[in-house]
């Protein structure tokens, strides 16, 4: 669903209530400052937040990342419960395109004047005092391909659902948010939210943020066997994952706490890969063989 983009004012500096740091914003807009306004805010960082007391009509939020020279990114979008009443739209080419918010919303950046993303707010419900009272907001990230795919990117299936060459995966292993080893357990699907949940068994985390694989208990037992950590791991329902036996190398990118699926070969097959890198002097960095 589109609609035309239209907006009567720009209000670039007007921030009286509000506070922004390029990250964040805080603010507040009523009716008293001009009926059919729309508050325009600009960030500057790849992550952050919106928080929007006593909302009024609209709010354009334009994401500029002083990455000048990256590839177009795609955006995640974590809505806030009290969002309710908010509708949110992206902006392309002069027009908005209606998102859901009952979940993570991921797009990739387009547009007439290259790859700056820009979310529209719009209230939906009527000035009544309750609702003046609210305070609604949403969390963003920004992702850029390869290394950095998104979950929900909507961009051609094939570029995120295929295997990554060699160049990627030897750079995955440097930039990637998570690298860790192990074997599937078992693949949940759920089509409501278009996404797939790999139930992972690791028996080595190289690298990970904000705890998100557990280490398990170990008992008295099997106090002198290996640690071993658990975990899931999403991605996106239409690359159709399935169970695999033996190990893997899992790598990819943090995005509001949970792990999203980058990289993922077979492990005797990124070593053999790996050895030859290294032969070569070709290898970005350095992986522990250990």
């Amino acid at each position: 669903m589109s609609f035309n983009v239209i907006i009567w004012i720009y209000l670039a500096t007007f921030l009286t209530s509000c506070t922004t740091d390029f990250c964040n914003w805080t603010g507040s807009f009523t009716d008293e400052k001009g009926p059919g306004l729309v508050l325009q805010v600009r960030l500057r960082c790849a992550a952050g937040w919106i928080r929007w007391f006593s909302p009024g009509q609209a709010l354009r939020v334009v994401l500029e990342p002083t990455l000048s020279s990256t590839p177009r990114p795609s955006v995640c979008i974590e809505p806030s419960p009290s969002l309710r009443g908010v509708r949110v739209f992206i902006e392309r080419s002069g027009r908005l395109t209606l998102l859901a918010t009952e979940k993570v919303t991921c797009f990739r950046a387009d547009g007439d004047h290259g790859p700056v993303p820009v979310i529209y707010l719009e209230t939906s419900v009527q000035s009544t005092a309750p609702w003046r009272r609210r305070t609604v907001g949403l969390k963003y990230e920004l992702t850029y391909p390869r290394t950095g795919a998104s979950p929900g990117q909507t961009g051609p299936e094939g570029d995120l659902c295929r295997p990554c060459n060699n160049t990627e995966l030897l750079m995955a292993i440097c930039v990637s948010d998570f690298v860790v080893r192990g074997s599937i357990q078992k693949v949940s699907h759920n089509s409501n939210r278009q996404t797939s949940l790999i139930h992972v068994s690791l028996t080595r985390v190289y690298k990970q943020h904000s705890n998100m694989f557990e280490q398990q208990p170990t008992s008295h037992w099997h106090s002198m066997s290996s640690p071993s950590w658990s975990g899931h791991i999403s991605t996106l329902l239409q690359c159709r994952i399935k169970p695999g036996e033996g190990e893997f190398l899992f790598t990819g990118s943090e995005h509001f706490g949970n792990a999203w699926l980058g990289c993922a070969p077979r492990f005797k097959d990124f070593l053999s890969m790996y050895h030859s890198a290294r032969a070569a002097r070709s290898n970005p960095c350095n992986f522990p063989l250990d």
